[in-house]
């Protein structure tokens, strides 16, 4: 494969673990709870479609704390105007990147003839990109499938070549087709299987392009083994439904300290956040329902998820209902450590 790319504006390490653009899961609040656990990591936003960014409520869907940062915006959309001006507007908005969406299954993108759907049309993504790079001077870069339905490996060899003489900074890859036809999202999150090994051709042939690897990775030494391989790692729904396994990355990948000890440390440094947002009119449960998955497998994670669950969304709810959630775990530790002590065992973390 042969290209004309200068130099990227991203670097390898500036990719090397992300936390990957969910709708309806990494907002504003979601993002500020996991920069506490970990300074390094690339955060996105959820996808914006690009009449989302021109006609909408700018100041409620692209506002973000500074704290955030490093954060990108990711765009949605199939014309190269409207992503360049989009793109403008990001860059205006203090975003560290902006990301083209070439991988969302879903009805409605499919619709809008753009996400995955754009895998078909590799060119139209160069324009696309040629046109944001134009635009602005902040990275830009894709993330994308392996390919669509029937496609080929050449598929994706195809739309990365076009994307990196256009100029994209970066390629973020979820190793697993879409699957357009006859599967819906969510059965699309398993099957068709993942192809790492395919991921890893492509950065053999870019041997210069930032390229990262999305799909699949759990665990931490699942990451350090694709880091063999590719210059960054992605994850999604594990870095949500499990936080505690971005407290890892700091210290696993880029060898600095953890910013907190452990999940009460960080849920004490997030409280000041929380009292700023319920006093500026927002609902506990907008904030803490990205909170549920704390303390998966401790005791008193399930009290601590349903009280959240059944009190949070109360008219009124404060902050004494996430410092009473938190407080049913701290009783129930204190409670398994004493049993486990009583029995002549070691008291245990995790249950």
């Amino acid at each position: 494969m042969h290209t004309t790319q200068t130099m990227p504006l991203i670097t390898n390490q500036d990719i090397r673990f992300s936390v990957a653009p969910m709708m309806d899961w990494t907002d504003r609040h979601c993002r500020y709870f996991h920069r506490l656990l970990s300074r390094r990591a690339r955060l996105y936003t959820e996808m914006l479609t690009t009449g989302a960014v021109i006609h909408g409520d700018r100041a409620r869907l692209m506002a973000f704390d500074p704290f955030e940062q490093p954060v990108a915006m990711q765009l949605g959309g199939a014309e190269p105007a409207a992503l360049a001006k989009s793109a403008v507007i990001v860059e205006k908005f203090g975003y560290a990147e902006v990301n083209l969406n070439v991988g969302c299954p879903s009805d409605r993108v499919q619709n809008g003839a753009f996400g995955a759907c754009l895998m078909r049309e590799p060119a139209l993504v160069g324009d696309c990109v040629k046109a944001m790079k134009d635009a602005v001077a902040i990275p830009v870069t894709v993330k994308c499938r392996i390919g669509v339905d029937d496609q080929e490996e050449h598929a994706l060899f195809a739309l990365a070549e076009a994307c990196v003489e256009s100029g994209a900074d970066a390629l973020f890859v979820h190793a697993r087709k879409a699957w357009l036809k006859g599967l819906s999202p969510k059965e699309n999150r398993d099957v068709p299987p993942l192809d790492y090994p395919l991921v890893h051709r492509l950065k053999h042939a870019l041997p210069d392009v930032p390229i990262a690897i999305n799909g699949g990775l759990t665990r931490m030494a699942e990451m350090q083994e694709q880091l063999q391989f590719v210059d960054g790692v992605m994850i999604g729904r594990a870095a949500y439904h499990d936080p505690t396994l971005l407290l890892e990355v700091d210290p696993c990948l880029f060898g600095e300290p953890a910013p907190a000890a452990d999940l009460f440390e960080a849920v004490d440094a997030f409280l000041p956040y929380v009292e700023r947002q319920l006093a500026s009119g927002e609902r506990l449960a907008a904030i803490t329902r990205h909170l549920l998955g704390l303390f998966a497998g401790m005791p008193g994670a399930r009290s601590f998820r349903r009280r959240l669950a059944l009190e949070a969304v109360k008219p009124g709810a404060g902050i004494e209902t996430l410092l009473e959630a938190v407080d049913e775990v701290r009783a129930a530790r204190t409670r398994f450590a004493g049993a486990a002590n009583l029995e002549g065992a070691e008291p245990a973390e995790t249950a």
